[in-house]
């Protein structure tokens, strides 16, 4: 299989660093993997190459990279699989994370985004004389979390972490609901507490499916977030902008067929939040001088009895 290598490189050492690509094409079979071929351009083409690698078995994450845009393991990606002979395959850098060369990413955001969420179970009482036992069927609840790799492909396509550094992100938030299901873990209610804060926890994620999507273990991080959310609703952690914005939405859409946005942003700072309040006026006069300011009484859609109907039918089916 003749295959061209379009790779972004990134060299520190040079007077002004900037990223270039450079292509390299070779012959090689279209079973390879993505770094297989990686591998052969640095020990045949170009031995300044640089990249992150270990067991090449998809175990250990290390490999993680963007091909063709898309972040995936260049250890478990078939050439085949993204280009047909003589395409040309672009391979970059994982995203949201800062580059120290080449393919190569410092991944000390990451891990201290790991570590902010108390990775680690917090119990009560005396320590056990063996070990804490827990049931069959808690464990294989907890697979889904326990599966990932600490990969980072998530991190790297996460919409929400392009544009706001502090978001906790998925790998972080799949992590610390691994320990909110966890039977065995004390400190349920404080995690709930500290990841239900408005800048950067579970209520951040816009449920892009971007991590679903690129999570080469099927952790489906958004999933568990959603859970989070669930779960923290149910232990009564409700006074946040997050939960306001949800029940907002869901109140004006069941009443009037379509979302109110002047009461969603009033709901989702809360009415006697009188800073917020204030911060938000300045966006809506801007809004009205844009002409984009949403209307005072809300519009009711033609079908919003047939809405109000729809969402009392799966109201009761719930119950």
């Amino acid at each position: 299989m003749n295959i061209t290598i379009r790779l972004q490189r990134f060299d520190p050492e040079t007077e002004k660093p900037v990223d270039i690509y450079q292509e390299y094409t070779i012959e090689i079979s279209e079973v390879a993997t993505v770094f297989d071929a990686i591998i052969k351009i640095r020990e045949e083409i170009d031995a300044k190459v640089a990249m992150r690698y270990s067991c090449r078995s998809s175990i250990c994450g290390s490999c993680a990279i963007k091909i063709n845009g898309t972040a995936k393991l260049g250890c478990n990606t078939r050439l085949i699989e993204v280009a047909e002979d003589g395409g040309i395959i672009t391979v970059e850098q994982v995203g949201n994370l800062p580059v120290v060369k080449d393919l190569v990413a410092d991944f000390k955001p990451f891990w201290d985004k790991i570590r902010s969420v108390t990775p680690y179970l917090k119990t009560d009482g005396p320590d056990p004389k063996l070990e804490r036992i827990d049931s069959n069927d808690s464990m294989s609840n907890l697979l889904t979390a326990v599966n990932c790799i600490m990969c980072g492909c998530c991190v790297s396509d996460c919409t929400v972490l392009k544009v706001d550094p502090t978001f906790a992100g998925p790998a972080a938030l799949a992590k610390a609901w691994r320990f909110t299901e966890d039977p065995r873990d004390s400190a349920t209610s404080e995690r709930f507490a500290t990841l239900n804060d408005a800048d950067g926890g579970i209520w951040d994620c816009t449920r892009c499916m971007k991590c679903v999507e690129v999570c080469p273990k099927e952790v489906a991080p958004m999933d568990r977030i959603m859970e989070i959310r669930e779960a923290a609703i149910k232990a009564g952690h409700t006074n946040t902008p997050g939960y306001r914005h949800t029940e907002s939405m869901y109140n004006s859409v069941k009443k009037n067929g379509q979302l109110d946005e002047t009461r969603l942003a009033i709901d989702s700072a809360g009415w006697t939040n009188i800073p917020r309040l204030l911060d938000l006026a300045p966006i809506g006069i801007a809004a009205m001088h844009k002409g984009k300011l949403p209307p005072i009484l809300p519009h009711k859609s033609e079908d919003h009895k047939k809405v109000k109907e729809l969402f009392e039918s799966v109201e009761g089916d719930a119950e």
